[in-house]
């Protein structure tokens, strides 16, 4: 289990900008659960997943996995049990590198580094393997640049890398908007099928709302910081995307827009 609890994340601490965006926040969220995050910009998804990653430190509060305390652990600690796949294509993948290369590297993700050669040719055909899954005929261009593919095909990768070692959790931050729809919906597909087959504890957040609504099986609408919404199980299975439309525009006449 994931645990924040009595989190607060202050902006600009100590200047005439300063804003609380966390104030005593607190979340729990269960071994293998599939939960999709929503809300405005500015709300806190993004937060949420730093605060999580490490990526950000928190004024006070605790996060925990399984019982252990990990709020102060350094974000390359955190990163032996997360993985992470961001919106920009270009995040998850080293461009100037060749497919090969890159699988490498998320292959030896944790692992120490010394002056061997950083690819193991013995490893190749486990690559070509993992690759075709995807379907895109990436199998074949192992010694193709990174920076030359589509960015769907990057975005592809990019999951699959994040995925190839042994992790807990796997964060989604809105990896489909950078896409085009029909690509998206492939990205999504993919999503599913490797978070079902690793039994990955999984963390989406997504503008595409219909996305929000048919995949996983939690449903949380950030607002100001806080929880406006949070459905599961056959709750979130019976959720609309008018639902959540209805929502927004009720938090939009509260806020005077």
């Amino acid at each position: 289990m994931l645990r924040l609890s009595g989190i607060y994340k202050y902006y600009n601490p100590g200047t005439i900008n300063e804003m609380c965006l966390f104030d005593n926040f607190s979340l729990e969220i269960e071994t293998g659960q599939f939960v999709s995050v929503v809300g405005s910009n500015g709300s806190g998804k993004t937060s949420l997943l730093n605060i999580i990653c490490g990526s950000i430190p928190v004024e006070a509060g605790s996060i925990s996995i399984d019982g252990k305390d990990i709020t102060k652990e350094k974000e390359f600690r955190r990163n032996e049990k997360i993985g992470r796949v961001y919106q920009n294509p270009a995040v998850g993948t080293c461009p100037s590198m060749t497919i090969l290369e890159n699988m490498c590297l998320a292959d030896n993700k944790g692992k120490s580094f010394g002056l061997q050669r950083g690819i193991n040719r013995k490893r190749i055909g486990f690559y070509r393997d993992q690759l075709r899954q995807l379907n895109l005929g990436l199998e074949d261009k192992m010694d193709v640049k990174v920076g030359s593919l589509s960015g769907g095909q990057r975005q592809a990768m990019a999951l699959l890398m994040s995925t190839m070692t042994p992790i807990e959790f796997l964060i989604l931050d809105e990896h489909t908007a950078a896409l085009d729809p029909k690509t998206a919906d492939l990205i999504m597909e993919l999503t599913e099928r490797i978070v079902k087959e690793k039994d990955l504890t999984t963390i989406m957040v997504t503008h595409n709302l219909r996305y929000a609504v048919e995949y996983g099986d939690r449903l949380l609408m950030m607002h100001q910081g806080e929880c406006v919404i949070d459905k599961a199980g056959d709750e979130k299975a019976n959720m609309t995307v008018d639902d959540i439309l209805d929502r927004f525009t009720e938090i939009s006449i509260e806020c005077g827009n």
